[in-house]
């Protein structure tokens, strides 16, 4: 990393923070009418899902509670491992509409993870909503997410709540890493 807050060497800009604006536009709408119709709980999934949880959270309306709950696949490292909890949902998810927002898509695993735990907890329908899904062929996830606001092409991508080792996630924009090869 490169002192003074300059950017890695060969980050590569691929996705401008006025197109995130307008997704996350996009993704809120789409949210906003299931927070209308139904008794719903917004949970960020975190750590990544802190800013475009709390960006979508701006652009709603209405009555609904937020929580989030922490999963971890990474750890810091640029390849995943198997998800496991640093803190479940706390609010009560019983017979309830969960909007479960976070900050990738990328083989679905942590994704598979959150909902499998909130319909475990009672949810009556658990919704999905990403900033960022990757192209590729590799999910391992049983569904894709309800709601994707940009996709992205198969690279290490930071910014917009995506880490790289632990920083960069207060971008506004969309980086990727050089491609591997």
């Amino acid at each position: 990393m490169a002192d003074g807050g300059e950017l890695p060497a060969g980050a590569e800009l691929i996705v401008s923070a006025v197109a995130v604006d307008q997704a996350l536009d996009r993704m809120a709408a789409a949210l906003q009418a299931e927070i209308h119709a139904q008794d719903c709980v917004f949970l960020i999934v975190m750590a990544g899902g802190l800013v475009p949880g709390a960006r979508l959270l701006q652009r709603l309306t209405g009555d609904f509670e937020i929580d989030y709950c922490h999963v971890t696949r990474y750890a810091g490292q640029q390849r995943g491992g198997e998800p496991h909890w640093l803190q479940p949902p706390r609010a009560r998810l019983e017979g309830r509409t969960v909007l479960v927002v976070d900050d990738i898509f990328d083989e679905g695993i942590t994704l598979d993870y959150v909902v499998q735990c909130c319909q475990q907890l009672g949810a009556t329908r658990v919704l999905t909503a990403v900033l960022v899904t990757k192209r590729h062929p590799r999910t391992r996830g049983w569904r894709v997410p309800d709601i994707s606001g940009v996709e992205v092409p198969d690279r290490y991508v930071f910014g917009c709540g995506m880490d790289l080792a632990h920083r960069w996630r207060h971008l506004p924009a969309i980086y990727a890493l050089a491609a591997e090869g």
